[in-house]
């Protein structure tokens, strides 16, 4: 692929992703020796691994690809599509609920909304100096801070820390102090934690920004694409007309998202996407499929794109397969070796799925 054109993107298609795996697991298995650094037997069975979208390449593998690939173990797999996905915003307030802040960011959020919708510049161009961020469209300003205030909504919550205790709710935890103020000051911490210049920001915040830059190695101009043409899952703010509260601006709407689809990849991306095909098609495709176990995490960001939603499992059960849902986990947070200060219901994921993938080489 010479670039990452929409003319050259149309060939990232979920079937060329497996397919590429399956003609490397077919090498791999043929002639080992050429692919692996260490000695591995050309009859030994794969066990297919991944988080996040990785863990939907590694389900989808296991169902498609049965005879290369014996099971699979798909952590916090966002496998089912939604376009309209208000319900990240919606995972983060519960988490912000259960810490006490909820109602504090919700208002601080309005409060900010009042400003970027005003149209006065003076005030647009304060919020921007009081959060520590650059001059950018009211539209991307909301779109950079909604980003910003859950940064640390997928680290691992562990025995000894939680980060969206210490670096959000804690600046809210002063009710004498205004909830716009204390976002201002989550935000310029989150800046200074993660060390992202002015110019990091702009490249972060700015949706128009090498919108025709079509240059190899562009990992999330890759994903924009895969959300514009495959999946959706745009994350959103809540619909008014859902009634409920937002933890992020009423600005970060769908057309935020969609309007740049066919400027950055043409007009064969269809807008809006069709999730409803994608799901009959690839969510579809899971149903009864044998050796898979599935995880999540009960604070997972991402929980209702993922098998293990906030209502319930939507896979019914399948032969050697398993769902667990990890009470108090994060986003793939059972994916890496124990640690003293894991909390015990995620080593215990690890224990059941490392039991699992043993009755499968059995």
């Amino acid at each position: 692929m010479p670039d990452l054109s929409g003319a050259n993107l149309r060939f990232l298609t979920i079937e060329n992703v497996l397919a590429d795996f399956a003609a490397f697991l077919r090498v791999a298995k043929r002639a080992p020796s050429s692919v692996f650094p260490v000695p591995v037997a050309a009859n030994a069975r794969v066990i297919f691994g991944g988080g996040s979208y990785s863990g939907n390449v590694a389900a989808w593998m296991r169902a498609k690809y049965p005879d290369l690939v014996l099971g699979a173990w798909a952590s916090s797999a966002i496998v089912y599509g939604r376009l309209q996905n208000y319900q990240f915003d919606q995972s983060f307030g519960r988490r912000l609920g259960q810490l006490g802040c909820a109602q504090r960011v919700s208002q601080a959020v309005s409060d900010v909304d009042a400003i970027l919708l005003s149209k006065n510049a003076t005030q647009l161009a304060r919020l921007q100096s009081d959060f520590g961020i650059p001059a950018l469209s009211p539209s991307d300003s909301a779109g950079l801070l909604a980003a910003l205030i859950t940064v640390y909504s997928m680290t691992p919550i562990t025995a000894t820390g939680d980060y969206v205790r210490s670096r959000v709710c804690s600046f809210f935890d002063n009710a004498s102090i205004r909830a716009i103020d204390a976002y201002a000051a989550a935000v310029r911490e989150a800046i200074q934690q993660t060390g992202l210049t002015q110019q990091a920001l702009i490249q972060m915040g700015d949706s128009s920004l090498n919108i025709d830059n079509y240059a190899l190695g562009q990992v999330n101009r890759v994903w924009y694409y895969m959300s514009c043409a495959w999946f959706g899952n745009w994350q959103i703010a809540p619909p008014r007309e859902t009634g409920l509260k937002g933890y992020r601006s009423q600005l970060v709407n769908m057309a935020y998202f969609q309007t740049n689809c066919q400027k950055k990849f043409g007009s064969r991306v269809p807008v809006p996407v069709d999730v409803a095909a994608y799901n009959r098609r690839w969510f579809s495709s899971l149903i009864g499929v044998s050796n898979v176990y599935y995880t999540g995490g009960s604070l997972d960001i991402w929980r209702d794109t993922t098998v293990t939603t906030s209502y319930g499992s939507i896979l019914p059960p399948a032969r050697g397969s398993s769902i667990v849902l990890i009470d108090g986990a994060t986003h793939v947070q059972d994916l890496g070796a124990d640690s003293p200060s894991d909390l015990g219901p995620v080593r215990r994921a690890r224990s059941l799925g490392d039991a699992l993938v043993d009755r499968w080489l059995a």
